[in-house]
């Protein structure tokens, strides 16, 4: 089973196209087109009746006193966490692809309404749910995909694991507003294959992605 983006290689960086926010010489960052990247799979198992779609990043810094804060940086020990950035269930096994932008396409204030998706998949709700909590402008339930946006003072790189699961049954056992740990605790047992592509992307001008 193999997952393949032509939109970057593994362990390569992201296009900024596909992130929630790019640098800015200004303002250090600003918001991108937020597209979901383009996606496609192959060598399915036997079996298979439904796949689920999971992006996370495990680079999160684990305490946010010095994130995006002027004059500090978050150190590259700094203990990490994960943050799921799209949390994709019931994606039918055909056609093998997503494309560009389908699921996602710009940066919606409060998030994108969910749980339905496209082609009678259902999405989850991702971590800026939590990161926009008490935003008067921002705050709400963001389903589905939400793209990179690491801290712009952040000494890590950070990596963006897309991780496509194939299972044996037609429906995700989970139900109303889900979270990527609640689908990764239901699929257990469901799942005959995965296969991940990882893509790394970081929003300070010092570093590398």
């Amino acid at each position: 089973m193999q997952l393949t983006s032509s939109a970057f290689q593994g362990n390569q960086p992201i296009p900024g196209e596909y992130a929630f926010a790019v640098p800015d010489p200004q303002q250090h960052v600003t918001l991108s087109a937020n597209r979901n990247p383009p996606l496609a799979w192959s060598e399915l198992p036997a079996g298979a009746k439904s796949l689920v779609l999971i992006c996370h990043d495990p680079d999160v810094p684990s305490k946010p006193d010095d994130v995006n804060q002027e004059g500090r940086v978050v150190p590259a020990d700094l203990p990490r966490v994960d943050f799921f950035h799209w949390v994709l269930v019931d994606l039918p096994p055909e056609p093998a692809a997503i494309q560009a932008g389908e699921f996602a396409d710009g940066v919606t204030a409060r998030g994108k309404a969910g749980p339905a998706g496209p082609r009678g998949t259902r999405q989850g709700i991702n971590n800026y749910t939590d990161w926009f909590q008490g935003d008067e402008q921002m705050g709400g339930n963001y389903f589905g995909y939400d793209g990179p946006c690491p801290p712009w003072n952040d000494t890590l790189v950070h990596h963006y694991i897309f991780t496509l699961y194939a299972l044996d049954a037609e429906r995700c056992p989970v139900e109303g507003d889900f979270t990527g740990p609640a689908v990764l605790q239901a699929i257990a047992g469901h799942i005959l294959a995965k296969a991940s592509l990882t893509g790394t992307y970081s929003l300070n001008p010092a570093l590398k992605a």
